[in-house]
């Protein structure tokens, strides 16, 4: 196979799995959402706050999507920012009451779907996927700074 055609198929491999939703039509939250809503819950698992720049270099988005999802998202009573109590510039985002329910509803549907997916192609064929993933994303990186430093 040619360069190209590796490449080509990559990026379909790539697209492909960021298109995948592990959510029914009747999830609350998007994907988006969900994986905003994931990192707030994961910051207070561990008793910490999070604000928006976090979030945007978390979820590999600008600040400016974030704030656009996060008042989304307190318009549906998910989520609030809620003033530092030293620095009124800065907002925590929190988890509005509610919120955890619909954020454990749509993680138990996630977890079915690949539960499912488990169970048909096999805790090996899994593991053996993730860890060439693994491979191939670190060679990747490697390849990529050993071209940055030539065109130095």
């Amino acid at each position: 196979m040619e360069t190209n055609e590796y490449l080509v198929k990559l990026f379909k491999v790539i697209k492909d799995m960021e298109s995948l939703d592990l959510f029914s039509d009747a999830a609350k939250l998007s994907k988006t959402e969900f994986r905003l809503v994931r990192e707030v819950v994961m910051e207070g698992k561990e008793g910490k706050d999070i604000i928006s720049s976090e979030l945007a270099r978390r979820l590999g988005i600008t600040r400016s999507a974030v704030s656009q999802v996060v008042t989304k998202l307190e318009q549906r009573d998910v989520v609030k920012r809620t003033a530092a109590p030293d620095d009124r510039k800065i907002a925590y985002i929190r988890l509005s009451d509610r919120s955890m329910a619909i954020f454990e509803e749509q993680c138990k549907q996630a977890n079915a779907i690949i539960e499912a997916v488990v169970e048909e192609l096999g805790d090996e064929k899994i593991r053996k996927l993730i860890a060439e993933y693994e491979e191939f994303s670190a060679a990747l990186v490697r390849a990529r700074e050993s071209a940055m430093k030539k065109t130095k």
